[in-house]
């Protein structure tokens, strides 16, 4: 039975390397007993701001059987996304690397499809579902458990050979594999580059972030007005934030991604300062129809670009 594990978790990594993710790490389902009570405190103190959707399905994000019926494993997958194109117009407001190209959701996604497409065509029928942001997965948690990287200061997880630009996913199934048991030790160290370079002071501690005062969180997740407190701090971002990474020792290692989807769209890199504050809604439908801006509506990238005017 071991053996078979072991053919049947080799073929799932082996085909997640065809499809283009960068890492595949296995680990049995079940109850995030650590996780736990940095979930409840992380909520107590009110640290998702208007991400009022963490306070639901409190046991779903920590138990991946009360998802999936009958799920035994979670496979956690990284796909990378670094880029060293940057945008041309150094006064435009910026825009988080991972959004330059299609949105990652529906990549990664289909990717997943088709990997359990695959799994029922060699190994036999499994029942599973897969997460890409879009359900009560704690994605970093599981990944860590698999040997993925270690979770960082800024909370992002980090990969000793990669840094940490790579998007996380899972499948979660209902079969019975050879599992990852060792998982990364921590190489922070000393470091505190990310706390002490983020520009809204949203890591209040060494592996904790103030979801409400990200810049991540208040140009795309906060749907009211930015609190007047941020004027001035938002050092120029209008989606996301790649603050916490760029500072990041790790990311010296990062390896430019290999997604063709990933590539910027046509324009976005070269669009200059003027543009963007003169953006109409029917260019940016046009332009952002695939893209992960869209989260944003025209409305909140509107808001943010406006935000940022002196």
């Amino acid at each position: 039975m071991l053996q078979k594990r072991t053919v049947y978790s080799s073929l799932i990594k082996n085909e997640a390397r065809k499809l283009g993710f960068m890492f595949c790490g296995i680990s049995e389902a079940e109850f995030l007993e650590e996780e736990a009570p940095r979930l409840e405190e992380w909520l107590k103190k009110n640290m998702h701001g208007e991400m009022q959707y963490m306070e639901n399905h409190f046991d779903k994000r920590l138990d991946p059987r009360l998802l999936v019926d009958g799920a035994k494993s979670v496979i956690s997958l990284g796909l990378n996304y670094f880029s060293d194109k940057g945008q041309g117009d150094p006064l435009s407001p910026k825009i988080s690397k991972y959004a330059y190209g299609t949105d990652y959701h529906l990549v990664i996604k289909d990717k997943l499809k088709r990997l359990l497409q695959v799994i029922n065509e060699k190994i036999g029928e499994v029942s599973g579902r897969a997460f890409v942001d879009s359900a009560p997965v704690l994605d970093k948690a599981w990944a860590k458990k698999a040997g993925l990287g270690w979770i960082g200061k800024n909370t992002n997880l980090i990969n000793k050979k990669v840094g940490s630009f790579f998007f996380l996913a899972e499948l979660i199934i209902d079969l019975e594999l050879k599992y990852d048991i060792v998982p990364t030790a921590d190489h922070c160290g000393t470091c505190t580059n990310c706390i002490d370079a983020c520009p809204t002071e949203a890591i209040v501690g060494p592996y904790i972030v103030d979801g409400s005062r990200c810049i991540s969180y208040l140009t795309i997740e906060l749907k009211n007005e930015i609190p007047q407190e941020f004027k001035g701090k938002m050092d120029n971002w209008m989606f996301g934030c790649d603050v916490c990474q760029d500072v990041c020792p790790w990311n010296k290692f990062s390896v430019l991604h290999n997604e063709p989807e990933f590539n910027p769209l046509p324009g976005l890199l070269n669009t200059r300062k003027k543009d963007w504050e003169e953006i109409t809604e029917d260019v940016f439908q046009k332009v952002f129809k695939n893209s992960a801006i869209k989260r944003a509506k025209f409305k909140g990238l509107k808001r943010n670009i406006d935000f940022l005017k002196t």
